[in-house]
C-alpha cells in the first residue's frame, strides 16, 4: 500500500470514528431539562409522559432502589420514580442536579 492510500485510508477510519461520537452527543441532547411543576410525590404522571421516558439504572445515578412495582425513569431531563401499574409518583428529581 502506498503513502497515499494509507493516508487515506486513515482519513477514513477518523471520519467514521469521529461521527459515532458526534451521534452518540445527539442522543444525549434529546434528555433536555423541561420543567413539570404537576409532576409531585403523590401526583400521577400521564402515560405518554411515561412512555416518553427512558427506564434508567438507577445505581448509575447513586439514586436509591425502587421499592417492588416501581421504576425510575429520566422524563424531560426529571428522574421520576412512579409505580409502573398506576403512575403514581413517588419522587422527582431533576436530573441536570445529579448529572
Amino acid at each position: 500500500m502506498n503513502i497515499i492510500s494509507k493516508a487515506a485510508a486513515l482519513a477514513s477510519l477518523a471520519a467514521m470514528l469521529c461521527g459515532g461520537v458526534a451521534f452518540a452527543q445527539e442522543h444525549h441532547d434529546n434528555h433536555q431539562y423541561v420543567r413539570h411543576e404537576e409532576w409531585k410525590k403523590g401526583a400521577h404522571i400521564s402515560h405518554d409522559d411515561w412512555n416518553r421516558g427512558d427506564r434508567i439504572d438507577y445505581r448509575q445515578y447513586h439514586l436509591h432502589a425502587p421499592p417492588r412495582g416501581y421504576e425510575w425513569r429520566e422524563v424531560d431531563g426529571n428522574f421520576v420514580l412512579a409505580a409502573v401499574s398506576t403512575g403514581v409518583i413517588a419522587s422527582v428529581i431533576v436530573a441536570s442536579t445529579v448529572h
